[in-house]
């Protein structure tokens, strides 16, 4: 008797996490974004990354929340068409990030370096963007990276 009380347990516990769909677990079972090669041309040479397209507004309210790492040349970018006012904040997300706001001529109109993990204080891009990308904290400053540089991507769904 007392192992079928284990084994019903279990069953609950499982069938409980099934249900999931909110907080730190949800963004595990997420489906993978697409990625592409993005290339930042800076006055010391191009610097290469490969990122994931947060297209969506699911999938760019989410963008890299619950995330314990990132790799030096990864990223996530969020295309806005039409270009818009754009501010971010770091809310759930756990490491900091630079925020690059890119013009839809795709040079860097502002960079906001190392973001503050878990800050509700928005980063604005201050102009009209078509896109932001976000790159692990500090690599922007560690690969020469500045406001003018030129991003170039595809967006492989783009019209």
């Amino acid at each position: 008797m007392n192992s079928w009380r284990v084994a019903f347990s279990a069953i609950l516990l499982i069938a409980a996490g099934a249900g999931c769909t909110s907080g730190p677990f949800a963004a595990m079972t997420e489906a993978p974004l697409v990625k592409v090669p993005l290339t930042i041309r800076t006055a010391k040479g191009d610097r290469i990354f490969t990122t994931e397209i947060a297209r969506s507004g699911e999938e760019q309210q989410r963008g890299m929340m619950f995330r314990e790492t990132m790799e030096p040349n990864a990223g996530m970018i969020f295309p806005m068409d039409p270009p818009r006012m754009a501010s971010f904040w770091m809310k759930n997300t756990l490491i900091p990030l630079d925020m690059i706001f890119v013009r839809a001529d795709g040079t860097i109109a502002r960079i906001a370096p190392e973001t503050v993990p878990q800050s509700l204080e928005p980063e604005s891009s201050g102009e009209p963007v078509a896109a932001v990308l976000e790159i692990a904290g500090g690599q922007a400053a560690k690969q020469g990276i500045g406001e003018g540089d030129l991003v170039i991507w595809r967006d492989p769904q783009a019209k």
